[in-house]
């Protein structure tokens, strides 16, 4: 069985940066821990990048959402904490996107470099009710037959609300959403 895991916008910017929240600080260690959990079965990991530019505010999204964040090039648009040690480490994989979920032409070459014989995809990261559920669907469109899963413990959202609905509407997209606090 081939896995995958898909670490989703864990970047600065999301934790302590502009976009910032306390909960999204408490995940670093267990995305840590699973990341590298992941590297020593010899699978691979995946990185997605919020990617902006200096226009953002005239972008769609920008006008919905004025907080500049995320800027190529800046620190904010970087990997937070330890999860740094990962840029260049074997099996890793990083890709930026410039709205909240990877391009269709991206998730081709995802296909193209991993194969279509990944049977589990693991979903973690931020933010839960933009980002994460923007990716779920490409990636559940794209794998049809493999399991998604999202770790409920390793996502979060600046509105706990949100990300608990958010779960709802991934199950009943068909994800297996595990340690999901009742």
């Amino acid at each position: 069985m081939k896995k995958l895991l898909v670490v989703i916008d864990y970047q600065n910017d999301f934790v302590d940066g502009a976009l910032g929240f306390e909960k999204a600080k408490t995940l670093e260690p267990l995305i840590y821990k699973k990341i590298n959990k992941y590297i020593e079965n010899g699978e691979k990991v995946l990185f997605t990048y919020d990617t902006h530019h200096k226009d953002y505010l005239n972008t769609r999204e920008g006008k919905n959402l004025p907080v500049t964040h995320c800027i190529k090039g800046t620190n904010g648009h970087n990997l937070y904490g330890r999860l740094n040690n990962f840029i260049n480490a074997k099996n890793t994989f990083h890709y930026e996107k410039e709205g909240f979920g990877i391009s269709p032409k991206d998730m081709i070459k995802i296909s193209e470099d991993f194969g279509d014989d990944i049977n589990e995809i693991e979903i973690i990261g931020v933010v839960t009710n933009i980002c994460v559920i923007s990716n779920l669907v490409l990636f559940q469109s794209q794998y049809r037959n493999s399991e998604i899963i999202i770790d409920a413990k390793l996502c979060a959202s600046f509105d706990e609300s949100l990300h608990e609905k958010t779960l709802d509407v991934a199950e009943g997209l068909q994800a297996k959403v595990i340690n999901r606090e009742e």
